[in-house]
């Protein structure tokens, strides 16, 4: 039996410096943070707050200034390009806001993407993915391209595509921003079904409160530190 405790995530004294001309902007201070198996967190906070920062660093997107990133005990700073590359794509699903759907591809091409990535045979590709679209509503549709599609039927081929590959963590930047409110009350229906009956880790960046409200673990960021971090009944940490 997996062990639910398992840290997927760790953070340690994380801190991050960009440039604005001559100025150096602190995003992270010393940010510590641990996401365990089977988590659905939220990370919220103000505007400028660290949030988007942070699942930045934790996708392999960007690197710390100093401090530690690690994924299911690899620590990022190990990696080179190449591994990097292979971590995002084995380990690590993604839920963007935009969507980033390939324009030309159907529903299912884009769900099947990283699976025919990492070289599945293709009848595993197309059982895992049919399977996956319908469990995300989509059946019938997996035909249609991503301009045939609404906003909301776009985030839940993301969600199929980020979970095809059985990844370690799913993160979701702001995944109900672009959505009306019943759209985004079903997709955080899908995605907390996808946590309680598969046990995929999900790890929100958001300042939405019906994400917040979801969560079984809120973590607050303020001027790149945590703030508050609460664990709601039935909240696995």
């Amino acid at each position: 039996m997996t062990d639910q405790n398992a840290p997927v995530i760790e953070l340690t004294g994380v801190t991050k410096l960009y440039k604005q001309g001559k100025l150096d902007v602190q995003a992270l201070r010393g940010l510590d943070l641990v996401i365990n198996k089977g988590e659905f967190t939220a990370i919220c906070g103000p505007s400028g707050s660290g949030k988007s920062t942070a699942l930045n660093l934790i996708g392999a997107l960007d690197d710390v200034t100093s401090g530690t990133v690690k994924i299911e005990g690899q620590d990022l700073s190990t990696l080179g390009r190449k591994g990097r590359s292979h971590l995002r794509r084995d380990r690590i699903g993604f839920v963007f806001q935009a969507y980033n759907l390939m324009p030309v591809l159907t529903a299912y091409e884009n769900a099947e993407s990283v699976l025919a990535l990492q070289g599945a045979p293709a009848t595993e590709r197309k059982e895992r993915v049919m399977a996956l679209l319908e469990e995300v509503g989509l059946k019938g549709m997996e035909h249609r391209r991503p301009d045939e599609l609404s906003g909301g039927q776009q985030q839940r081929v993301a969600i199929a595509r980020a979970i095809a590959s059985e990844p370690a963590v799913v993160l979701a930047d702001e995944p109900t921003a672009n959505v009306d409110s019943e759209t985004a009350e079903k997709l955080l229906d899908i995605m907390e079904k996808l946590n309680r009956e598969r046990g995929v880790t999900f790890l929100f960046s958001t300042h939405d409160p019906r994400v917040m409200k979801r969560a079984r673990r809120v973590v607050m960021l303020v001027d790149g530190k945590v703030a508050s971090d609460k664990v709601k009944e039935g909240g696995v940490q």
